[in-house]
């Protein structure tokens, strides 16, 4: 098989051929551990690999040769289409156990498939039909058509939109219904975005870069575009891969309106709650139906000390008052103008608080202490103290 190794060949071999390998490796994790995020962070490095081929062939001399020129412009290779609904639904999986493809989610797809179906038309018409090149005239290979780069640049954007609503729409929901939201927010979920939107401001930064510097508007010039791309995308790959992004909580929630989110029982399927993260109320409200439920709360968290569970959520106050979450919720949000996150940890900052004054401060360590009432971080606490203080735990400390 022809392949001339040069300098820009070499190097984008090298990423390509990383990109294919993690891809596998990815896949390979999905299947053992039955995780649906591996399943779709190895398709998106898998088209990430295509992405950047067709440049490297090119380089390995492919476009000058035949039978390999014909295979590199009737074989779509960048399916610009498909990243955008690939990250969209890898967001979903990280962040949802309960998320599933279903024959909606396939809609997401359909122009993929008319730009492959695209291609076909091209190459039986152009090698079966007429015997002769009509699509491929110009010389050119389809895929860098700009009509295709401007709408898949449009379309991944328009994705990379929603993945952010997602995700910020989880956000707010864990909020409302675990003690321990700092902790499911995940680091990784932020930084793979930050990558993805890098890998689609990628093509500006470029054209902005070529009016500087004209003689990067070449073939070889393009060649450092594709080279940035492949080092973004190999960091995707491994730290993807490194990190384990793990959610308890399922799910159902609509990012194209501001439906209340529908939370789901993994214990009761039948079970669903609705949570309303797009319209939190924190005004106060006295109605005596409030004020009871402020009353049994307080009562109820202070006396069984809940708070000291680090794991505590919304479900579980809710079923020892034998209610409904979203009642629970409703009443800490307009009883006590806050989300049930820093409604619990208030709880946690008063108890250590306590231990401080009782002097346990000069027996155990902070985080010892930050520990035993509640807290699963020292970031958390720290967090939690100062909002509810205004001063750092040692500050507090010097006051008393």
């Amino acid at each position: 098989m022809l392949f001339q190794f040069g300098f820009y060949s070499s190097l984008l071999l090298i990423t390509f051929s990383q990109g294919i390998i993690y891809s596998s490796i990815l896949l390979k994790k999905g299947i053992q551990t039955g995780s649906n995020s591996s399943y779709w962070l190895s398709l998106f490095i898998f088209l990430c690999s295509l992405y950047i081929a067709p440049w490297m062939l090119g380089f390995a001399g492919w476009y000058d040769n035949q039978p390999y020129r014909d295979f590199l412009f009737y074989t779509p290779f960048q399916h610009l289409f498909f990243v955008g609904p690939v990250i969209y639904f890898y967001t979903q999986s990280l962040l949802n156990p309960s998320f599933r493809l279903t024959k909606s989610n396939f809609l997401h797809f359909i122009l993929g498939i008319l730009y492959v179906l695209y291609s076909l038309f091209m190459w039986i018409y152009d090698k079966i039909i007429i015997h002769d090149y009509y699509f491929y005239k110009d010389g050119m290979d389809k895929d860098f058509d700009d009509w295709y780069q401007k709408t898949g640049l449009i379309s991944m954007l328009i994705y990379f939109i929603m993945s952010i609503r997602y995700y910020n729409l989880y956000r707010k929901l864990m909020f409302q219904v675990v003690s321990y939201a700092d902790s499911v927010l995940f680091k990784w979920i932020k930084a793979y975005l930050y990558a993805f939107l890098i890998m689609l401001l990628l093509p500006i930064v470029f054209d902005i870069v070529i009016l500087i510097y004209p003689a990067l508007n070449s073939y070889q010039g393009s060649w450092w575009f594709y080279l940035f791309f492949s080092i973004i995308m190999y960091y995707v790959a491994i730290s993807g891969y490194a990190n384990l992004v793990v959610t308890k909580i399922p799910f159902e929630i609509s990012v194209f309106d501001k439906k209340p989110v529908l939370l789901l029982s993994n214990n009761a399927p039948l079970e669903k709650v609705i949570i309303d993260v797009e319209h939190e109320v924190y005004e106060p409200e006295t109605s005596p139906e409030i004020e009871n439920w402020k009353v049994k709360l307080e009562l109820l968290i202070k006396e069984q000390q809940l708070y000291q569970n680090p794991e505590l959520t919304l479900a579980d106050i809710a079923k020892k008052l034998e209610t409904n979450a979203s009642v629970i919720s409703k009443a800490i949000n307009q009883g006590f103008q806050m989300n049930f996150n820093d409604f619990i940890n208030n709880f946690r900052v008063e108890a250590v608080k306590q231990n401080f004054e009782n002097g346990e401060h000069k027996k155990s360590t902070l985080l010892g202490i930050a520990f035993d009432s509640g807290f699963n971080s020292k970031a958390t606490f720290n967090r939690a103290f100062k909002k509810n203080t205004g001063l750092s735990p040692k500050e507090y400390l010097n006051t008393i």
